[in-house]
């Protein structure tokens, strides 16, 4: 799933230190089962913000509200009659949302209040390890698995380097080494031989904005033109 975390309070607080009203929206699906931006965040956000406003004298009327997520248009729409009363708001949801709500409210300014970290997994409750970065070419196929994208500091499609030290990353004695793991999983797999076919340099430049279609709803090419 996305993770976030809330980005600092004073970051925060400078956003929006030249508004009087500010609407602070957070995002029920993901950055909420991360802890980091759902309904208990932005009351927490909130009550910190009313604080220390009036403790600068300086008060600030907030309005909150949750929804399900802020990636999907139709869950935007309870938004529609609540920001025209207000100078700005403040997302609690990860980057897409953020945008999306943007551009949905162009004449108002959205302000991130975390920061989008990557996708991961569920260690334990608030622990999160990123396991993918959507490259849009996935090697896992290869790889048992095991991601040298994200695991490997050097992010090597073909490894390892020569920095391996004892199974662990040359760059920090904790992180493993991506391709140590990856050998021992091809190893117990029986695949050794995955570890000699050269992956082809990455097509950096499909890393623009990228649309995805599934197959099944794309619209036939003559309909498109019409």
């Amino acid at each position: 799933m996305i993770v976030a975390k809330r980005k600092p309070f004073n970051e925060i607080k400078e956003y929006i230190q030249d508004y009087k009203k500010v609407l602070i929206t957070g995002c029920g699906t993901c950055v909420a089962v991360c802890l980091a931006g759902g309904e208990k965040e932005v009351e927490v956000l909130n009550t910190e913000l009313d604080m220390a406003r009036k403790l600068d004298n300086n008060p600030l009327t907030t309005g909150t509200i949750t929804i399900e997520r802020q990636c999907d248009v139709e869950y935007l729409e309870k938004l529609d009659d609540l920001v025209k009363d207000y100078e700005a708001i403040l997302s609690m949801a990860c980057g897409v949302g953020i945008q999306f709500l943007a551009e949905r409210f162009p004449g108002i300014p959205v302000y991130p209040a975390v920061d989008t970290t990557g996708m991961s997994v569920n260690i334990a409750v608030g622990w999160y390890e990123e396991r993918c970065r959507s490259c849009g070419e996935c090697v896992l196929g290869w790889t048992g698995g095991i991601c040298p994208v994200t695991m490997c500091a050097k992010g090597l499609y073909n490894g390892p380097c020569g920095g391996t030290n004892n199974g662990n990353c040359e760059i920090d004695d904790e992180q493993p080494c991506a391709w140590f793991k990856i050998y021992e999983r091809l190893a117990t797999q029986d695949r050794l031989d995955n570890i000699l076919k050269i992956k082809e340099p990455v097509d950096w430049n499909d890393q623009i904005p990228r649309t995805l279609v599934q197959p099944g709803y794309k619209k036939p090419e003559k309909a498109t033109q019409e």
